[in-house]
């Protein structure tokens, strides 16, 4: 009974001009045409019990060509993979996954979705209704499981609500602050029928789910008066400005009033990092400039950022110094961990074009020189304090790898794990906007693959590349399967140190040298061979000199690649904000006399693009550097 019977019509579209219809249909039908018509063409799911009825008519919607369904080797992975499909499209990312331990094994994705406010829906199977509470086989309470790592959450109780409540769940999961939304439904539910009337997208009206757009004039232009009166103001750039898309207002800002701009893991993309105002990442391994300039600004102009404790340090040594602007969508945010001197909620993009704006109204000149001794000081720091990549002469570095994957691929989509491959690869690549996505608030080792699944089927044929650790792939390194049996052209890059660098780092830091359960060396996969098993192109590299066209050669490959480069295994990963210190008490920052040790990182003059130094001239504009 999954093929609808029109009866009457009922219901107008206004967006459409077009009548609807009541069909007549089951729970499950109403389900895949309402997220077909909420534009979902891919899903991320694993099928069970209590979710059948559901895949039955998934089965049917894949025949007509309305969405395609990949299967994943893991829940986790279906979680990460469509978290990775909104991050990269802003668009709504869904999951599917049975009752029980299927649904269970998505906790770990929705808390990562919930910590970096990424829109998706997750669909769960639940047993039958009757059997709720019963402790029947495979039931879990995933409802009240998930409560604390949801924006929002229902149980479906009759198959006539399904319309509504997912287009509740497409408006609330993408609207103000995004998150993710949960939709429970219990197995008979799928089987039900009912007169189903579709919702059209954004013909929803929830009390409670409709943020402020605009910013408040009064707040606003306080906020341009204390950007005005300061000298050595700074942009605080977070994950917000990523969502609202508005890079484009940041430049106009920084450029008028010449202010430096510093990004956190989540705002990376932002704001161009090859922009002289740039100060590039600040936070427990930001760049030292970026962390010196927020602890020396009198201005602090925070913008879609949360104050986190990585970025801040020692909170009440966090820009210490400066009066602070806080604009953000979320007013939960605005005043959490830092009282702001102007408060301004509403939605990034547009209450900085409200500043730009008011700005023109106003006839604020450009002031050149009010900022020209602060930029001055910030480049003096960039040219004491580069990040550095060292050379080995038995090994190579983990930042030797990363750079030229980087400078290779400048314009792929990066997904990372965690750890110390992903400090570095936000140390060394620069970013466009929804091209850096890496878990940044739950910190989730197992991340980087199955959401490089999940951006390369939104993205099609641009170029999706997942920096891993031998660590973090190893818990996920199953979606292997996933990416052999759809062709998933991923290229992962596997910092393979033999630990769980991180963890090894602190333990040599701060737990002298205890390195207890952080060794990974034994019981290491051989992952040539595991690639072999799954069918797809594994690579090894252990020597400098093959190091450049190995990576040639995996970008080029026609399919998915595993490259698997052995590098120095105790580098560490600096600067480095030890835990209750402030942001200019940083740990290993380069000693300038052995500079010459290392390859330097420097700006080509004309176009700002990073380079080593052992280049004679750009390669982005040629200019002799």
């Amino acid at each position: 009974m999954g093929y609808p019977n029109q009866t009457k019509p009922t219901l107008n579209h206004p967006e459409t001009e077009t009548i609807e219809t009541v069909q007549r249909c089951t729970g499950a039908f109403a389900l895949m045409d309402s997220l077909k018509r909420h534009g979902v063409e891919h899903i991320f799911g694993y099928p069970g019990g209590a979710i059948l009825p559901i895949y039955d008519e998934l089965h049917r919607s894949e025949a007509r060509g309305d969405v395609k369904h990949i299967l994943v080797r893991h829940e986790q992975a279906a979680a990460h993979a469509a978290d990775g499909y909104a991050r990269a499209t802003g668009k709504v990312g869904v999951c599917f996954a049975t009752s029980g331990p299927g649904a269970t094994n998505l906790v770990t994705g929705l808390a990562t979705a919930h910590m970096d406010s990424i829109p998706m829906v997750a669909i769960t199977g639940q047993v039958a209704r009757p059997a709720i509470g019963t402790d029947a086989f495979q039931e879990t309470d995933i409802f009240g499981i998930t409560l604390p790592i949801v924006k929002h959450s229902y149980v479906v109780r009759q198959a006539s609500d399904m319309a509504r409540i997912v287009a509740e769940a497409f408006h609330i999961a993408n609207t103000g602050r995004p998150g993710p939304v949960l939709i429970d439904i219990p197995k008979d539910v799928g089987f039900e029928e009912c007169d189903y009337v579709p919702v059209p997208p954004g013909q929803v009206n929830i009390p409670g789910f409709r943020p402020t757009q605009k910013g408040n004039i009064r707040a606003l232009s306080q906020a341009i008066k204390l950007i005005e009166t300061s000298e050595r103001p700074l942009l605080y750039v977070g994950g917000g400005a990523i969502t609202s898309g508005a890079h484009e207002e940041i430049k106009q800002l920084a450029e008028h009033f010449q202010i430096p701009v510093t990004t956190t893991l989540m705002g990376l993309g932002a704001f161009d990092e090859n922009h002289p105002l740039s100060v590039s990442m600040l936070g427990m391994h930001g760049t030292a400039y970026a962390n010196y300039a927020v602890s020396e600004c009198d201005l602090l102009i925070a913008v879609g950022a949360r104050f986190d404790d990585r970025v801040t340090g020692k909170l009440d040594e966090f820009a210490s110094h400066a009066k602070v602007i806080h604009i953000d969508i979320d007013p939960a945010e605005v005043g959490k961990n830092r009282a702001p001197d102007a408060a301004v909620v509403g939605d990034v993009r547009t209450c900085l074009q409200q500043m730009l704006d008011r700005v023109v109204e106003l006839q604020i000149p450009q002031n050149l020189d009010r900022t020209k001794s602060w930029l001055k000081r910030i480049n003096r720091w960039r040219e004491v304090y580069p990040l550095v990549v060292p050379r080995y002469e038995d090994s190579i570095s983990p930042q030797e790898v990363i750079l030229e994957v980087g400078q290779q691929a400048p314009y792929a989509y990066y997904t990372t794990d965690v750890g110390q491959h992903q400090m570095w690869a936000a140390q060394f690549i620069q970013y466009g906007p929804r091209r850096w996505i890496s878990s940044s608030g739950l910190g989730t080792m197992g991340y980087g693959l199955p959401a490089a699944m999940g951006v390369k089927t939104a993205v099609g044929e641009e170029q999706v590349i997942c920096i891993s650790g031998d660590a973090s792939f190893q818990m996920n390194l199953q979606e292997l399967g996933t990416l052999a049996q759809y062709g998933i052209n991923v290229k992962t890059v596997l910092i393979n140190n033999g630990w769980q660098g991180m963890v090894r780092q602190w333990q040599q830091t701060f737990f002298q040298e205890r390195y207890s359960a952080s060794n990974m060396q034994v019981g290491m996969p051989d992952f040539v061979k595991l690639c072999e098993a799954y069918g797809i192109k594994g690579m090894v590299v252990r020597d400098r000199a093959e190091l450049a066209t190995a990576i040639t050669e995996m970008l080029n490959y026609d399919g998915p690649v595993l490259l698997d480069a052995q590098v120095k295994k105790d580098e560490n990963c600096y600067p480095m904000v030890a835990p209750g210190k402030s942001n200019a008490q940083m740990l290993g920052l380069p000693d300038i006399k052995q500079l010459d040790q290392a390859v330097e990182v420097i700006y080509c003059s004309n176009c700002r693009a990073k380079n080593p130094v052992t280049n004679k001239f750009c390669p982005d504009c040629g200019t002799k550097l």
